[in-house]
C-alpha cells in the first residue's frame, strides 16, 4: 500500500478503518465457523471469497492503523470462536447471511468513501467495494442457481409519465380505514428488503438464543428474535394490504445444537451490528417513502430497536465487552484538573 508520509489520518478515515479491523476480526471468526460446517460445494466456495475478502481487509485496515500510530483494537481472535462446534445454521442460511453481508459491505464502504482524502484510505475503501460488489455477485449467482434467490414482487405499472398533484398522496399518519394510495415501488422495494433483512436476523437469533453461555445474553438474543418476528408481521401486512405476496427466504433452518461456537461477547457485538444495520436501513426507507403512515411506522420500529440496542449496550458494558472507538481528549476535564 502507498502510504503518504507526514499526513496524518482525519477523524473520519479513523473512524472507518477502527471500524474495519474490529468489524472484519469478528467476520473472519464467523466465517471459520460457517466453513468448518458446510457441505454444499458451491456455497463453500462463496464462504471461501468471504473469508479471503475478510482477511484482506482486517490485514489493510491494520497497516493503516499502524502506519499512523494508532493502537490496535482487540477485536475477536480465535478464543472468541470455535470452528469444531456443531452445525448451527443450515447452508442456505450461509447463503443469505453473505447477501445481507455483502450489502452492508458495499453501503458502508461507500458512504466512508466519500469522506476520505488519504491516498492509502481510499484506496482501501475503493478495493472494499469491489470485493463487496464481487461477493455480492457471486453469492446472487448461487441462490439463483439453487432456486433460493427472494425477487421483490412482479407489479404491473402505468404506460405513461405522471406527476404527484394532490396532497392525498401522501396520506394520513394513520391507515386505519385502509385508503391511502397504492404502495409506489420505491415504497415496495424498501418493505421487500426489510422483510428478508428480519427473516434472517430470526433465525439468527434463534440460533444465537440456544447457544449463549450467559442467561442474559440467550433472554437478549430471544428478545431479539421476538422482535425481528413483529417487524416481518408489519412489512408483510403493508404488502398484503395492497395485494401483493410478500416473498420470504425459506430453508433457514436452525438446528438442536446448543454447543456454542461463539464467545458471549462475539454474539453481543454481532446483535449490535444487526441493530445497527435495521435502524440504517429503516431511516433510508423512511426518508424515501411518501405515504405519511409508513414513514410513521419505520420511526416507530426505529425507536423500539433503539430501546434494544441502549439495553444491548447495558449488558456489553456490565461485562466490559464494548470497545471505546478513539475520541478526543477531554478538553473541559483537563482545564478543571
Amino acid at each position: 500500500m502507498r502510504q503518504e508520509k507526514n499526513l496524518r489520518l482525519t477523524s473520519s478515515e479513523i473512524s472507518v478503518v477502527w471500524s474495519s479491523y474490529q468489524n472484519n476480526s469478528f467476520s473472519i471468526c464467523i466465517l471459520k465457523y460457517f466453513l468448518a460446517n458446510v457441505d454444499d460445494p458451491e456455497i463453500k466456495s462463496v464462504l471461501q471469497l468471504a473469508l479471503n475478502i475478510s482477511v484482506q481487509n482486517f490485514n489493510f485496515s491494520k497497516e493503516i492503523l499502524q502506519n499512523d500510530n494508532q493502537p490496535l483494537p482487540i477485536g475477536f481472535t480465535d478464543e472468541d470462536v470455535s470452528p469444531n462446534a456443531p452445525r448451527l445454521f443450515s447452508d442456505s442460511f450461509y447463503l443469505y447471511y453473505l447477501k445481507n453481508m455483502s450489502k452492508v459491505g458495499l453501503s458502508v464502504y461507500g458512504v466512508a468513501l466519500a469522506t476520505a482524502a488519504h491516498a492509502d484510505v481510499r484506496q482501501f475503501l475503493s478495493q472494499a467495494i469491489q470485493t463487496s460488489t464481487e461477493l455480492y455477485n457471486k453469492t446472487a449467482e448461487a441462490l439463483l442457481s439453487k432456486g433460493l434467490f427472494v425477487r421483490p414482487p412482479y407489479v404491473t405499472t402505468p404506460d405513461h409519465v405522471d406527476f404527484v398533484d394532490k396532497k392525498s398522496y401522501l396520506g394520513g399518519m394513520l391507515n386505519l380505514n385502509n385508503n391511502n394510495r397504492p404502495l409506489n415501488v420505491i415504497e415496495i422495494t424498501h418493505i421487500e428488503a426489510n422483510v428478508e433483512a428480519n427473516s434472517i436476523g430470526k433465525a439468527l437469533m434463534a440460533g444465537l438464543a440456544q447457544v449463549a453461555k450467559s442467561k442474559k445474553v440467550r433472554n437478549y438474543c430471544t428478545e431479539g428474535k421476538e422482535i425481528a418476528v413483529k417487524h416481518v408481521q408489519v412489512f408483510t401486512t403493508m404488502l398484503t394490504d395492497d395485494d401483493l405476496p410478500s416473498p420470504m427466504p425459506w430453508d433457514l433452518e436452525v438446528t438442536d445444537s446448543t454447543v456454542s461456537p461463539f464467545s458471549d461477547k462475539l454474539i453481543m457485538f454481532h446483535t449490535t451490528l444487526l441493530i445497527a444495520s435495521s435502524i440504517s436501513n429503516y431511516a433510508t426507507a423512511s426518508a424515501a417513502s411518501l405515504r405519511t403512515d409508513i414513514a410513521t411506522s419505520y420511526v416507530r420500529l426505529t425507536t423500539e430497536v433503539a430501546q434494544f440496542a441502549k439495553n444491548g449496550a447495558d449488558i456489553m458494558i456490565k461485562n466490559a465487552w464494548l470497545e471505546q472507538p478513539p475520541q478526543i481528549p477531554n478538553h473541559k476535564g483537563l482545564a478543571k484538573g
